[in-house]
């Protein structure tokens, strides 16, 4: 390369470096970042409803043979001959679907379902318009391991066996955790859970709604009063979801309470957003059973059993 081309290679290649670094340092300075966020939910589920959902969607999606059967039955009237050389396939259907009952009903006893914990749980810490911020940052269990007896008491997942519990955590690392991990206090996988479970040993959900005479009831609770009563304990509005009534039904069943924090760690109403955010969906999905924002207007059972819902 002659030295006049070398020159001018050398003065662009300065020039594009130095571009670089003065649109840089014009995001850090303007706080524009592809992950920014304001505020933190701290999502408490109350199990017993995260079993009856879950295991309420299962059964549901499992036993659609019986159904057709029954309805095939009912528009079918008597059984024709045909009906009698195809006894062989229905008998097959009733026995599958009856195994699939016997599957779910052993699957519920592996986990923690069959006595989920009568404490409000963690669900997650969550940014609220951030996830999956740095994918190649994985959950990596050996970091909490001085943490793990909190996290089996209050992080627990009731789901699935103990084989596989730590893909719950590593699921709220990977999407939730990378996100927080702007901040220097949850820069890590150990200070993340950490802060979490001293956050929810601070708050005290379940005492608080003990406090205001608020526990697992066969009767139904006004959502107006649980509100109020966690609005006078902690000075904030919370966000709340529940079950939806299905049909048949007049009560929603709670299922998760989310308290809201500030990037200094100070409580916060969780309803004020500002204009054009776009906060993570921080909704429970399990099949086709959704927790969704409470009604103010509906009954609302607090359960105390995995049980068929009134």
């Amino acid at each position: 390369m002659k030295p006049a081309k070398r020159h001018y290679w050398i003065l662009g290649c300065f020039s594009m470096a130095l571009c670089c670094w003065n649109t840089s340092d014009t995001f850090t300075q303007s706080g524009i970042h592809p992950h920014a966020w304001k505020k933190l939910y701290f999502a408490h589920h109350w199990p017993v409803t995260v079993c009856k959902v879950a295991l309420t969607s299962q059964f549901h999606h499992h036993t659609g043979n019986i159904k057709s059967l029954k309805k095939q039955k009912k528009l079918l009237g008597r059984p024709s001959l045909n009906d009698v050389l195809l006894l062989p396939l229905n008998l097959r259907s009733w026995i599958h679907a009856a195994n699939i009952l016997w599957f779910y009903f052993l699957q519920m006893n592996a986990n923690d379902c069959h006595d989920p914990p009568k404490y409000w749980t963690i669900h997650g810490l969550w940014p609220d318009r951030a996830e999956d911020c740095n994918r190649t940052w994985h959950f990596n269990v050996t970091e909490i391991k001085d943490l793990m007896s909190d996290m089996r008491h209050y992080w627990p997942d009731v789901l699935h066996s103990s084989l596989n519990r730590t893909q719950f955590w590593k699921h709220e690392w990977e999407k939730h955790g990378t996100c927080a991990a702007t901040l220097e206090v949850l820069n890590s996988q150990k200070k993340y859970f950490g802060k979490a479970i001293e956050l929810y040993q601070h708050v005290d959900l379940t005492g608080c709604l003990l406090k205001a005479g608020i526990k697992p009831s066969s009767s139904y609770y006004k959502m107006t009063a649980i509100k109020e009563a966690l609005k006078r304990f902690y000075g904030v509005t919370p966000k709340i979801q529940c079950l939806p009534p299905e049909e048949g039904e007049k009560a929603q069943t709670i299922g998760q309470i989310e308290l809201c924090f500030t990037k200094e760690l100070q409580l916060v109403n969780c309803t004020a957003l500002e204009s054009g955010s776009n906060p993570v969906q921080a909704h429970l999905k399990l099949g086709t059973s959704e927790l969704s924002v409470c009604n103010d207007t509906l009954p609302t059972y607090y359960p105390s059993e995995v049980q068929d819902r009134k």
